[in-house]
């Protein structure tokens, strides 16, 4: 769908992508553009950039790239339209009604009211005759009124079509509720409540939208322990934080993160209100990115098993890729927060919480388990696996102190240990660089790579792709290039089909004097090409954007043999890989 130009201007105006990213990203300056830790994919090393002058971002790690409509798209999960509109809200402009497309919103808005009227649903089920289960159950857990009615918990009957019938004579359809993900289908084409006989947890977003749902069993033998929503068009499970609607409200200076529902309801009820708990399987980047903006430490309280600390340790790793300070609470005297509570109270937790560790002091407490440090094998193989752990510290000044400390407890000289921490330092480094060059050389032949998939031709065509890509930068970049460029070169010309279509777009919009920034070309593209393109305009940086450049690639495109003259990545040295970045 696309918007009146002088419109988008005016909303890109309002709305500069560095304030706008800034308020999600934490973003450094790095000479004429901002760089920080992408918030759409796990990654150690910075490779998310904002291009002020071109108004866009991109990912050089997971491909991710747009601009400012595209960013608030993805990372607020709503469409095109609803992201136009969510830009209006926040720089005070009107969405021009005669533009606006209620197809998809009126999907989200059903959506929206169906799940409302489930929780409602749900919830009367909890008091009614045939919920004696799930009331017994939430005596057993020890769950006041209170409780109950603040998390809106509610009680998913056993039978196979009780919601469906109810919310069907409210008016949803079975395609309206399937889309929300309140039924499955059967094989036989039947639809079926996707919760039974399970109690159940809303999930409510930042706006107050009750979003998914997840129902914990009550029948200790059904196989899965959790039932959860799947994605839908206003829920990702990847994104979304439960309880957030409650911490959001307050300026904590820390946040509980718990592995499940459960946990979070017994910590608030005792008193620990900024507990929250990622939903589906494992945390992800994106939800850490999320938490990042409301606090600036993080407690991982995860079970005291072995899945429990597995997930602190892929935790942690996530959470390194953020601002957030992190510390694990050790739980002593039980295996989860709600079991502790209930044996030694409230402030025996919160003893747990003051004592919690840092993230460094919690890997060497691990490496530590592993070995008798009162035999000399054991201490040297601890030295050696703590000396992994502290390359591994951005700040030097924290890894002395450790390094200090460990030497101090050990009686083993300081400046030897130090010497085996500067040792896997520069290992690292030499793996980073080597894995990195690699990565790069894969992802030009790479099938599975965003802008081969998106341009399949590109990885048989890559000389003339290459050029194909520096006229479109160039274009994109200098307008003014464009009537040379048109007498000399065709949209035929190109050799490959995405570039040929990008290419066509840019020549229609240009023909008739109208701008060819992203942000007005992008509607007519899905989000993936748009990403590429992205990635196309973000390599003219690397190139000098003269006339002459242009030039340069329009012969290659009109030489037959210049055309194919490399096959693929994989047939090229180092050195013509390499060269392929400064020759057309």
């Amino acid at each position: 769908m696309a918007f009146d130009d002088l419109f988008i201007s005016e909303l890109r105006s309002r709305n500069d992508i560095e304030s706008v990213v800034s308020s999600y990203v934490g973003l450094k300056r790095k000479g004429k553009l901002l760089g920080g830790l992408c918030p759409f994919h796990n990654e150690n090393t910075p490779s998310f950039y904002v291009y002020p002058d071109t108004q866009s971002y991109y990912c050089f790690g997971c491909g991710n790239g747009g601009d400012v409509i595209t960013f608030i798209k993805n990372i607020e999960n709503l469409d095109y339209v609803e992201s136009v509109k969510f830009l209006c809200d926040r720089s005070g402009m009107a969405l021009p009604t005669d533009n606006y497309d209620s197809g998809i919103s009126k999907t989200r808005t059903r959506i929206y009211e169906a799940n409302r009227e489930a929780a409602r649903f749900f919830n009367k089920q909890l008091f009614a005759p045939g919920g004696e289960n799930a009331r017994e159950y939430c005596k057993l857990r020890q769950l006041t009124a209170e409780t109950v009615t603040k998390f809106g918990i509610g009680f998913a009957p056993s039978g196979w079509t009780g919601l469906k019938n109810h919310l069907n004579s409210m008016g949803f359809s079975d395609s309206e509720l399937y889309a929300a993900d309140l039924v499955k289908k059967g094989s036989s084409g039947s639809y079926y409540d996707t919760f039974r006989n399970r109690l159940v947890f809303p999930i409510i977003d930042l706006r107050g939208n009750v979003i998914a749902f997840s129902g914990r069993r009550l029948d200790e033998n059904d196989r899965a322990k959790y039932v959860n929503t799947g994605d839908t068009p206003v829920y990702k499970k990847g994104r979304e934080i439960f309880a957030l609607n409650f911490v959001k409200k307050n300026n904590f200076e820390n946040i509980i993160l718990c592995e499940g529902n459960i946990d979070v309801v017994m910590l608030h009820q005792a008193g620990f209100t900024n507990a929250v708990a990622a939903l589906g399987t494992a945390l992800t980047q994106e939800q850490a990115q999320v938490l990042s903006r409301y606090t600036g430490e993080m407690l991982l309280c995860y079970d005291s098993d072995e899945a429990g600390q597995k997930a602190v340790r892929k935790a942690i790793d996530i959470f390194s890729h953020t601002t957030l300070r992190i510390k694990v609470i050790n739980m002593r005297g039980g295996k989860d927060p709600d079991e502790i509570i209930k044996k030694y109270g409230a402030s025996r937790f919160k003893t747990l919480i003051d004592g919690a560790a840092n993230d460094t002091e919690y890997k060497l407490m691990l490496e530590r388990e592993k070995y008798d440090v009162s035999t000399s094998d054991g201490k040297v193989n601890f030295l050696k696996a703590a000396a992994k752990v502290l390359a591994g510290v951005s700040s030097s000044v924290e890894a002395d102190i450790y390094a200090a400390k460990i030497s101090d407890e050990l009686s083993v000289n300081k400046e030897a240990f130090t010497k085996e921490i500067e040792k896997n330092l520069r290992i690292s480094k030499s793996q980073k660089s080597r894995e990195n060059f690699s990565n790069i050389q894969k992802s030009f032949n790479n099938p599975k790579d965003l802008i081969n998939r998106v341009n399949p031709d590109r990885r048989e065509n890559l000389h003339a792709a290459k050029a194909e890509e520096t006229i479109i930068a160039c274009l994109m970049s200098n307008p003014s290039y464009y009537k040379s460029v048109k007498s000399k070169i065709g949209a035929d010309d190109f050799v490959t089909d995405f570039n040929r279509r990008v290419y066509g777009e840019i020549s229609a919009r240009l023909d008739k004097d109208m701008p060819v920034d992203l942000s007005f070309i992008a509607p007519d593209f899905s989000d993936d090409e748009v990403s590429v393109i992205t990635r196309i305009v973000s390599s003219s940086r690397l190139i000098s954007n003269t006339f002459s450049e242009i030039e340069d690639c329009v012969k290659v495109l009109k030489g037959e043999s210049g055309k194919n003259k490399y096959d693929s990545a994989s047939g090229m040295s180092d050195s013509d890989f390499l060269n392929l970045f400064n020759k057309k």
